[in-house]
């Protein structure tokens, strides 16, 4: 499946509906081709930092030449941006930064296989390691908010519609009504897509980013839609902690330092935002300066980064409870992007219900790193149940397990890749 959707250089996120290389499914497909082909996972990561923008952004989306997506190159105008290299066809803003740790996960493998593969993957590893901290940095300094990270768009976060930013999305101002063709409902049903009302706010927000030539300053002054992400925070704590190993192992001593500062002090500020009355994360309107509490899967950003402290292991017993995992409508013991019982909840309705197998994998890998061995290979195996048939899906309702969104997923691939080849998983 894998290699149906490989174009050589990048292999596209789903076969008709992501026609393009995504960033951060990027590097999860990076993960899974590790077990695979070692030099094809760097080639992918390869292609990912080569789109890396003048200041130091990994865009969302490096464009292949294939068309029939919304909003293509021309859409984003983002050629008007002065950080934008010669030669890269990218959108403007960029997804959680998980590069560090499939580097991690790509060298341990090489170490495993040795031979050309380590010599092959110890390279790039030296030739990527500057790249991923100027990454890390731009995501700390250019948008560092109370030492969290802040998005200026939906998209940004990977969580493209879930309710977490609905209250932020009635902000933004649309101005014009936009024309404009939306592909992605000629490859899915529209009850599994964002509504066409959320896509006129979505392309407001490229349009505003566009008026100042997406700078990293001015942007600031135009956007109506600035929010700290405490989940996407939370990965850039883990590919801290990534990057701050391969730095050691590499000798490189003064990356590790500044690495594992930067993710003690995002831990700090993820743990920051717990509500003490849900226990769980919170994201912050920095335009509205107010908290947003609405319960998703992205308020488990303490459980993601691993910790035995008292409010970590509160928010993990929650999301093994009876209102998340361990709802008894559940088709599968699997973190659900939203809670059956929330009044936000659309089952069929991309990250406001449905239940992820990319998520089902990062949240079984970081209970594994974190010593949660039994969470781990229990979601592991509800993981692989849920993929049983074959059809790979995008994401899956989370109570009959009908698959939802594109089929053939390439990271939904991944983990079944990762979940039955890697060793670490073997009990």
């Amino acid at each position: 499946m894998l290699r149906d959707n490989d174009l050589g250089h990048m292999i596209k996120a789903g076969p008709s509906l992501y026609p393009h290389q995504w960033s951060w499914d990027a590097a999860f497909v990076a993960i899974g081709l590790a077990q695979l082909s070692v030099p094809r996972a760097i080639a992918e990561l390869r292609t990912v930092l080569a789109g890396q923008w003048r200041t130091g952004m990994l865009p969302h989306i490096i464009f292949s030449d294939e068309p029939g997506y919304f909003p293509d190159f021309d859409d984003w105008g983002t050629a008007v941006a002065p950080a934008l290299p010669a030669g890269v066809h990218s959108s403007g803003i960029c997804q959680p930064p998980v590069h560090a740790i499939a580097l991690e996960l790509v060298l341990q493998q090489a170490r495993r296989c040795g031979g050309e593969d380590l010599q092959v993957a110890e390279e790039f590893a030296a030739e990527a390691l500057r790249r991923l901290t100027r990454w890390h940095e731009w995501l700390s300094t250019a948008r560092g908010y109370a030492d969290v990270v802040e998005i200026h768009h939906g998209w940004e976060s990977g969580m493209d519609n879930s309710p977490r930013w609905d209250e932020v999305y009635a902000g933004v101002k649309v101005s014009r009504r936009l024309e404009f063709a939306r592909m992605d409902l000629n490859h899915a049903d529209a009850s599994e897509r964002p509504s066409d009302e959320e896509y006129q706010r979505y392309i407001t927000l490229i349009e505003q980013m566009k008026s100042v030539q997406f700078d990293d300053v001015r942007v600031k002054e135009v956007l109506d839609f600035r929010v700290t992400d405490v989940f996407m925070a939370a990965i850039l704590v883990l590919a801290a902690e990534s990057l701050t190993r391969i730095a050691e192992d590499l000798g490189q001593a003064d990356v590790a330092t500044t690495e594992r500062a930067r993710a003690e002090r995002t831990r700090a500020g993820v743990l920051a935002t717990i509500d003490p009355v849900t226990g769980l994360c919170r994201d912050f309107d920095i335009n509205a300066q107010r908290w947003l509490s609405t319960e998703s899967m992205g308020g488990f950003a303490a459980v993601l980064m691993g910790g035995d402290d008292a409010e970590t292991q509160r928010q993990r017993e929650i999301l093994l409870g009876e209102r998340w995992c361990g709802h008894p409508e559940m088709a599968f013991p699997l973190p659900p992007s939203v809670s059956l019982d929330s009044p936000q909840l659309r089952p069929r309705e991309y990250w406001r219900g449905p239940v992820w197998p990319v998520m089902n994998w990062l949240f079984a890998w970081t209970a594994l790193r974190s010593g949660h061995r039994e969470d781990a290979l229990a979601w592991r195996l509800a993981g692989l149940d849920q993929l049983r048939d074959l059809s790979f899906g995008e994401y899956y309702e989370p109570r009959t397990n009908e698959t939802l969104g594109s089929p053939q997923q390439s990271w939904s691939a991944m983990a079944a890749i990762d979940w039955l080849t890697n060793p670490d998983w073997q009990s």
